[in-house]
């Protein structure tokens, strides 16, 4: 018995766990307890069956439960020794192995760790259950249960909630997570509340476990939770609630979220908790669900001092950034703590409780549904959709929805609804935070307005000893198609340019040219669950800026905890990057060290892994020293001396920090000049990087503005063509990031939302921890290989040949003779065209014989996959399925009528009907006359219809005239955004 997830195997990766899930809440607003609530707990758990998942036996489930307040009276009656009084003992129920021996084993360990933190034993109790309802798989992971009753000498209320914390922590990291013979977890153990869960469905949780039916087992409130689990195993620890929150939605930063919490460990004190919180880490458990982790941070936040609202808002702010018309008392608190914690973000509607108050609140975007109702008798229902509960309309004196970044609360020792406004207000009092930043936070802004003159002195001569551009240029790979393409419209429009989605090169790893790091990374974008935002026009609710520089103790908010640099961007210009240089002659506490990335090239991969060493080395020393920011900058190569990749860097020094628990002590910023669109911005920010400064595509872009200065219809504004790229690649960094469902800059940066493809192990094992690369690849030295073939190409041996040596044409976005391969070429379109004008059937076997081949360029992973012949016997013609009842599973992809011609949409539509397979409209309708068969008895319809959000052509026709309905629930292609439709193709 396990009930842990398994390791990677095959695609099967466990870090993409994810939940999607319904939540409600049943509360008496007058906190008066009964029997009746844990009724209706149950009943409106059960009406959330759909929201449930259950794989192929209908019996077992991805888990359910419900939190409560302890049960006193009860628990009373049905144990055999004395407790003390409410409030003076904690509880909770242990998953402990499954067999008696090995269950009693670890029991004993529980009280030796509980008794070693001051706190006894009072007895245990077998918790009645009943398994006969479930299916195989939960019954081969089901745990036993059992009640621990525990107790400490003068100790009751938080502080004895502080001690069992961390008692409890202790316990899991030294007994160690449940498995068939060790292992302990308690889905709580609180004097306040009590959760029974499980990997169970809706309708099992009540029968499964007995308590729950007892008339004596009484509570003011109930919170419940169905789960459906996404990519992934279910398991009887992962069910919700856990200790405070039940979550619907996905925390889609939680990588990088979880390695700013290790690395806040260091400098964690919090002496009302705890002497020593060192033996209680790490505070977020390695491999938990996104919603266990958030969960584990809004617990220490809560026990460590924070009021339960004032962390939940810590972690879930509202869009405060943008809001213009918000109480500058509520700002000042949100900018204030935005120097705390970044925000843990993505679609989310959390639950919470101390089973006192409990409430809930939405992600700032709002995408999550949950509505509540008040009645007439005092009793409120939230829940993540109507209907969970029969509640008779008449009764009903209130209904409403909660609202993006809005707290809705209930509190039963007040007995009323705190109103949103009461709370925020309430928090904002608490402090004088706009004193506090007023004094402490410092605006990048303000360090340039010191000495305006300085800055563009020190940008200069930082780049004075810089090698020539055209060499620099070619050091770093550059090529005439990008400057042409991405550079060029960067800083002539303030914008990146538009493209078409797809390419049809090879993967960096099958390449044969040399090919930078970024290449090997794909961002992820946004699951089925997770709609992506639409930047632009939710412009509310995202920012770019962030704070840069030193935090302090999380538990111990002080004036000087906001004492960091504001900066309004992720990517930022030569001069803004030499006042953060040169940042003492402005702010004297603070200092900061450049460190070089170079490395000796000749050395190979060697030379570049001791150099990354040697890197990170220095950066464990500076801080040490006490600077306060940290650049690593690739300037200044050398014949003997090539810049290591700007993202290999950054990432050795974020996870070599992140694992000294250093690294929120240090800002960093990445002077790189191998960034240059948009993509590995996103990439230096996702691995560490505070900020950016891409200055040789800076000066790259400055000198192609003043190079075509002279000529009318360039649309470039002089001087304004580095202005126009830092606010391009900015706002491409937001579009990037808003696909995955993701707000700020701030949450974005280190939360490493990428997959490597062709990376091997080990270089993402030491470099790049916690990323998923599925197929291995190359490592250190493959790397080093593709640095020295630009830098071999920018520093040739013969003299002879330096003036004459243009920059590479590159190729990649559009077919070059001397450029990178292409799927598409001149070969295949000319092969398949001349075919098909000419009807001959020979020439087709000629395209399809170059399409075919195209596997031995390695364009494509399928390219590698091989055939193994002869090993297994053939399997007999009859046995295998008809190529007729083969096509018709056959489907063409959704390409809208606007996209192609018309003749192409129906001579598909036609294909695809004459074999029994189905084509796809795309959005946009489909004209009614292609509904009626024609003469010869072919069909122009199309069987699956497409229905996206807000367009054209959708009528009852067209509806019923479909076999398969798609609903789109998010554009994938907007005219001029969105999946990067060219703007002028847009009908």
């Amino acid at each position: 018995m396990t009930t842990e997830f398994p390791g990677p195997f095959g695609l099967y990766r466990p870090e993409f766990e994810h939940d999607a899930c319904g939540v409600n809440f049943i509360v008496d607003m007058k906190g008066r307890r009964s029997h009746g609530i844990v009724q209706m707990g149950i009943g409106a758990l059960c009406n959330m069956e759909h929201r449930g998942a259950q794989g192929a036996e209908v019996n077992t489930g991805d888990g359910a439960g419900l939190l409560m307040q302890v049960p006193d009276s009860f628990l009373r009656d049905v144990v055999e020794f004395d407790l003390p009084p409410a409030g003076s003992y904690v509880t909770g129920i242990a998953f402990l192995p499954r067999a008696p021996e090995h269950a009693d084993e670890v029991a004993s360990l529980v009280g030796k760790v509980a008794a070693s933190e001051g706190l006894r034993v009072l007895g245990w109790r077998e918790v009645p259950h009943d398994p006969s309802m479930i299916g195989t798989t939960a019954m081969a992971t089901l745990p036993s249960f059992r009640q621990v009753f525990l107790a400490g000498e003068d100790l009751d209320g938080i502080a004895l909630e502080r001690r069992a914390y961390i008692a409890r922590k202790r316990m899991e990291h030294e007994i160690g997570p449940l498995s068939a013979n060790g292992g302990v977890y308690f889905p709580s153990l609180s004097g306040r509340t009590l959760v029974y869960k499980g990997m169970l469905t809706t309708n099992q949780l009540a029968p499964f476990f007995t308590d729950l039916t007892d008339e004596r087992v009484t509570s003011a409130l109930a919170l419940v939770h169905s789960r459906f689990s996404t990519n992934t195993f279910p398991s009887w620890p992962l069910a919700h609630p856990f200790r405070f929150v039940a979550h619907n939605g996905e925390i889609n930063t939680v990588a990088g979220n979880r390695n700013w919490m290790r690395a806040r460990e260091a400098l964690m004190a919090a002496p009302e908790l705890s002497d020593d919180l060192e033996r209680i880490f790490p505070i977020c458990t390695p491999g938990a669900s996104d919603s266990a982790t958030f969960d584990e941070a809004l617990e220490i936040l809560h026990l460590g001092g924070y009021d339960l609202p004032h962390a939940v808002l810590m972690m879930i702010p509202e869009a405060w950034e943008n809001h213009a018309d918000m109480d500058p008392g509520r700002r000042a608190f949100y900018q204030y703590n935005s120097s705390l914690m970044e925000p843990w973000d993505g679609p989310a509607s959390i639950a919470f409780t101390d089973g006192t108050v409990i409430g809930a609140v939405l992600d700032r975007n709002g995408l999550r549904p949950s509505r509540y109702w008040v009645t007439d008798d005092d009793l409120v229902v939230m829940a993540s959709e109507v209907g969970v509960l029969d509640v008779a309309p008449h009764k009903v004196v209130h209904k409403g929805r909660l609202q993006p970044g809005r707290m809705f609360l209930v509190d039963t020792s007040a007995g009323r609804i705190i109103d949103d406004a009461e709370i925020k207000g309430a928090l904002a009092d608490e402090h004088p935070y706009q004193q506090w930043l007023d004094e402490q936070l410092v605006p990048l802004s303000r360090v340039l307005e010191a000495d305006p003159t300085a800055a563009a002195t020190a940008a200069a001569t930082r780049a004075a000893s810089d090698l020539d551009l055209l060499t620099a240029q070619q050091t770093f790979g550059y090529t005439t198609e990008e400057l042409k393409l991405i550079v060029e419209p960067m800083g002539r429009t303030g914008a990146e340019e538009i493209g078409s989605m797809g390419t049809d090169t090879p993967l960096a790893v099958l390449s044969d040219r040399s090919r930078l790091l970024f290449d090997y990374f794909i961002q992820l974008f946004a699951q089925v669950t997770n709609p992506p935002l639409d930047a632009i026009r939710e412009e509310l609710v995202t920012a770019l800026g962030r704070t840069l520089g030193p935090e302090g103790n999380l538990l111990d908010p002080t004036p000087s905890s906001c004492h960091q640099l504001l900066v309004n961007r992720p990517v930022v210009t030569d001069d803004e990057l030499a006042a953060i240089v040169n940042i003492e002659s402005a702010v004297p506490d603070w200092s900061t060290r450049v460190l070089p990335c170079l490395y000796p090239v000749a050395e190979g991969g060697a030379g570049l892994a001791r150099a990354i060493e040697d890197l990170r080395r220095s950066a464990s020393a500076a801080i040490a020293e006490g600077v306060s920011f940290i650049v690593l900058s690739d300037r200044h190569s050398t014949p003997e001396l090539a810049p290591i990749p700007s993202l290999l860097a950054t990432a050795a020094v974020h996870h070599h920090l992140i694992a000294e628990k250093t690294r929120t002590q240090v800002g960093l910023i990445v002077e790189a000049g191998d960034a240059r669109e948009v993509h590995h911005f996103c990439l230096l920010v996702g691995y560490g990087a505070g900020a950016v400064n891409p200055y040789l595509a800076l000066e790259t872009t400055e000198d192609l503005a003043l190079r075509r200065a002279g000529h009318e219809g360039t649309g470039y504004v002089a001087g304004k063509a580095a202005a126009n790229y830092v606010k391009a690649g900015s706002k491409g960094v937001l579009k990037v990031m808003s696909k995955m469902g993701i707000s700020t800059v701030a949450s974005y940066t280190g939360a490493q939302i990428f997959e490597a493809v062709g990376l091997g192990d080990e270089l993402v094992d030491e470099y790049f921890r916690g990323t998923v690369s599925r197929l291995g690849g190359i490592g250190i030295e493959e790397v080093a290989t593709e640095v020295a073939m630009r830098h071999r190409r920018a520093h040739l041996p013969n003299e002879a040949e330096i003036a004459h040596r243009p920059l590479e044409v590159g190729g990649e976005y559009q077919w070059r003779r001397e450029g990178e391969y292409h799927l598409f070429n001149p070969t295949t379109v000319y092969k398949l065209q001349h075919a098909t004008r000419e009807k001959r059937f020979d020439v087709f076997r000629e395209y399809t014989e170059a399409v075919n081949n195209q596997s031995e360029q390695l364009a494509t992973l399928r390219g590698l996959l091989r055939l193994r012949l002869g090993e297994r016997p053939p399997v007999p013609i009859e046995e295998v399925e008809s190529v007729e009842d083969i096509y018709k599973r056959f489907s063409t992809g959704a390409m809208s009528y606007g996209s192609i011609s018309a003749e192409a949409h129906e001579t598909l539509a036609v294909a695809m009907n004459r074999i029994g397979g189905k084509s796809n409209t795309g959005e946009g309708g489909e004209d009614p006359e292609r509904f009626v068969p024609l003469p010869n008895g072919d069909s122009k319809r199309s069987a699956i219809k497409q229905v996206a959000s807000g367009r054209f052509g959708v009528t009852s026709d067209y509806l019923t005239n479909a076999d398969d309905l798609q609903i789109k629930m998010a554009q994938g292609a907007k005219p001029g955004e969105g999946g990067q439709l060219p703007g002028h193709t847009g009908n």
